[in-house]
């Protein structure tokens, strides 16, 4: 069955586009159609025009990502470094739930791409939250409680986006995958 054929059926039978992908698989197409479904669909405050909530949030015109850079100048094992990279994850999402929530919309439709990259030091991952931060994306880095491996207070991990890989691209694109 064609995409076509199965959006038209799902259309008829009133199936959500997202359970429709989950059934018959995601290709660019799919891909293209749920960003634009997550640009339109709008959770509008009551009394609110529609118009007025469409101006509010950003239009998402780009495939987005999120980029977890990790320190490697610490020495964390890779269990460490996994939970950390989670604690920034889920610092990055609430985040972005207030403050872009059309991004964080349209990265959830598209499948959440993640990366990891590494950083050298603590001075360099300032720099790149600084640069992430006057762009306007989403920035979150990690200070570790210490109770384990890692002196308190230690940055260990920074979020960027979920954003437009272009813009996060612009922050991290010169940083080696980890």
């Amino acid at each position: 069955m064609s995409l076509k054929a199965l959006l038209e059926s799902a259309a008829t039978a009133k199936i959500p586009l997202w359970q429709v992908l989950l059934l018959g698989g995601t290709t660019l197409l799919a891909r293209r159609l749920l960003l634009a479904r997550a640009i339109h669909t709008t959770t509008v405050a009551p009394g609110a025009s529609k118009k007025k909530a469409r101006e509010a949030e950003p239009a998402v015109t780009e495939d987005t990502k999120l980029v977890l850079i990790i320190r490697t100048d610490l020495g964390m094992t890779k269990g460490k470094i996994a939970a950390q990279c989670s604690h920034a994850t889920l610092g990055c999402y609430k985040r972005a739930l207030k403050q872009a929530p059309a991004m964080l919309r349209a990265w959830e439709y598209c499948g959440q791409a993640k990366v990891t990259l590494k950083c050298s030091s603590e001075e360099e991952m300032l720099a790149l939250q600084k640069k992430a931060h006057e762009m306007g994306l989403v920035a979150q880095s990690i200070c570790d409680a210490g109770r384990t491996q890692i002196a308190a207070g230690s940055r260990t991990v920074l979020g960027i986006g979920p954003g437009p890989v272009s813009l996060v691209d612009s922050v991290s694109g010169h940083l080696k995958l980890y």
